[in-house]
């Protein structure tokens, strides 16, 4: 017996604990996992999906790429293949998904930054399309417009995930006339990113620049001032998801699709 799991990157800390969650609720039911990896890149999940369905595999996990509707997805729908969404789901399959509280945390981490006195709060986002940058966005917007704040354009960035894209989006922010006090980027790597382009400038964190990441990192208490982060769960959300589709492999239940949300909590440190 085994199941699929295709992420987006395995070299990131979140999505190599969330795999890891995800392996052990399987080990305990006797199933092994196969493993990998999209790079947001719709063409390689399609291929993955198929390669997977072609071994026979039980069931599969999917952080999908953009918004989760590729033809692959489609077609698992059709041959009835169970499968879950982990971190992201679609918007236009119905399907379990276990995800992260991302509205709530995101509005957490913005109302925070306005309750320090911030009224130009950057944002870096992810990739569009994608139901967590949207989700996150949400949150921020949300709170801005609970505090009386105007959504201001040029304050929202994009970064695509990766951490040459937070640098880039940083890079954008501090190049403008009147530039931000404060910055909530929405994915670890993202902020990896931004805080080597802040530390190359030389930036006091929080004195000139205040900064909070959705998700930890592994070092965030060691960096100087520990860093302020929404923290995930993401071995819960991998446990969770693939005891989920464990229970419809072996109880072949027809109940309608389930969704899960994990809590995130807001770690306040040094950063803001």
């Amino acid at each position: 017996y085994a199941i699929g799991i295709l992420v987006s990157d395995i070299t990131n800390p979140f999505f190599a604990t969330l795999v890891r969650g995800a392996e052990d609720a399987a080990l305990e039911a006797g199933y092994s996992v196969i493993v990998c990896n999209s790079d947001e890149d719709p063409q390689k999940e399609d291929m993955y999906i198929r390669a997977l369905w072609r071994r026979r595999i039980d069931g599969m996990l999917i952080a999908p790429t953009r918004d989760g509707t590729s033809p692959a997805v489609q077609e698992l729908v059709k041959r009835k293949i169970p499968f879950v969404f982990i971190d992201r789901k679609s918007k236009n399959v119905e399907a379990d998904a276990v995800l992260a509280d991302n509205v709530g945390g995101a509005y957490q981490a913005t109302r925070f930054l306005i309750d320090c006195g911030h009224k130009r709060i950057g944002i870096i986002l992810g990739i569009p399309g994608s139901t967590t940058t949207e989700e996150r966005f949400l949150g921020y917007c949300k709170a801005l417009k609970e505090a009386g704040l105007p959504l201001i354009e040029e304050l929202v960035v994009w970064g695509n995930y990766r951490v040459n894209g937070g640098r880039q989006a940083v890079i954008q922010l501090l190049s403008l006339p009147n530039p931000p006090t404060a910055i909530f980027s929405t994915n670890n790597q993202m902020t990896f990113g931004a805080l080597l382009e802040i530390s190359q400038r030389q930036i006091s964190i929080p004195q000139k620049l205040a900064i909070i990441s959705f998700d930890d990192l592994d070092w965030a208490e060691l960096f100087t001032p520990p860093l302020t982060v929404v923290l995930q769960q993401p071995y819960t959300m991998g446990y969770q998801a693939a005891k989920l589709l464990l229970h419809r492999l072996m109880a072949k239940n027809t109940m309608p699709p389930q969704e899960i949300r994990i809590p995130v909590v807001l770690k306040i440190r040094g950063s803001t």
